[in-house]
């Protein structure tokens, strides 16, 4: 499994699971869980969840699907923005807690920003550090203006992640945020990196993935696994899907095929708003 460093040296799986949208079908929740337990198998033991996701019942589902392995997780969580005043993020984790079912989260992250202060926002994080409830924190659907704001904010160097919105379709942050992590250390999480499956309908991306006898998700997934310093987080309740997007863990991508890739997804030309889904 290839990793990556977090700012306080904690190595974490490259490749995680996601988990929007799960947990909220009851006809559904078998699969989900065992697909959830077979990531954990193939060491995709890094899972991303969040209070918004079907108002906990994708933390429900997490938490039932690591009862009894949580120290094999890195396990993340996030906290809706009108929640992020000192005194609701501090209660909007202990619920998360009880719902996973543990008693603390591997890293907190405020899902996008609102109209919170971040040093109220950062205070009450850090406070959950304390307290051992977390063991990091980090942020989410924040662009390059934010973060340079979260930075100078008291305590601000304290982040540990930005998870935003990349795949080989959505390239905005390569202009400027990325190189701004990048230079300061601060790893990517990407979330949607296959383009919630939209990918997969591109007939050039799926004629250049046969070629080499990969499916077009793997060389998707590939494609964001190559960059330094990202972490791909895909979403699926189906271990079928699971186990090809593990499989893009064995893709590795040669200077013809990035050039093919930029060719048929061009980089950014310039600044661009960050995209959300």
């Amino acid at each position: 499994m290839k990793t990556v460093t977090l700012p306080d040296g904690t190595a974490v799986p490259a490749l995680g699971m996601g988990t929007w949208m799960m947990g909220e079908a009851r006809g559904a929740r078998a699969e989900e869980l065992a697909t959830l337990r077979r990531g954990l198998e193939l060491g995709l033991t890094l899972i991303d969840t969040a209070e918004m996701y079907g108002e906990g019942a994708s933390e429900r589902l997490v938490g039932e699907a690591i009862a009894g392995r949580r120290d094999e997780v890195f396990l993340v969580s996030k906290v809706y923005p009108h929640n992020a005043t000192r005194a609701r993020t501090i209660a909007a984790c202990e619920r998360s807690l009880t719902r996973l079912g543990t008693d603390r989260l591997d890293l907190y992250l405020l899902h996008w920003r609102g109209s919170v202060p971040f040093a109220e926002t950062i205070e009450a994080f850090e406070t959950l550090k304390r307290d051992g409830k977390i063991r990091r924190w980090g942020v989410s659907n924040l662009d390059l203006v934010d973060m340079a704001e979260l930075s100078t904010t008291p305590g601000g160097e304290g982040v540990g992640t930005d998870q935003v919105l990349y795949n080989l379709s959505r390239r905005g942050i390569e202009w400027d945020l990325l190189p701004w992590a990048k230079a300061r250390g601060l790893p990517i999480m990407a979330y949607s990196p296959i383009e919630q499956g939209r990918l997969l309908a591109d007939r050039e991306l799926a004629r250049l993935a046969a070629a080499h006898g990969w499916t077009a998700a793997q060389l998707a997934l590939a494609w964001v696994l190559d960059r330094d310093r990202v972490i791909a987080i895909p979403k699926t309740g189906h271990r079928a899907r699971l186990e090809e997007n593990a499989a893009a863990l064995d893709v590795r991508l040669t200077p013809e095929i990035r050039a093919a890739l930029d060719a048929l997804f061009p980089p950014p030309r310039g600044s661009t708003p960050l995209e959300m889904l």
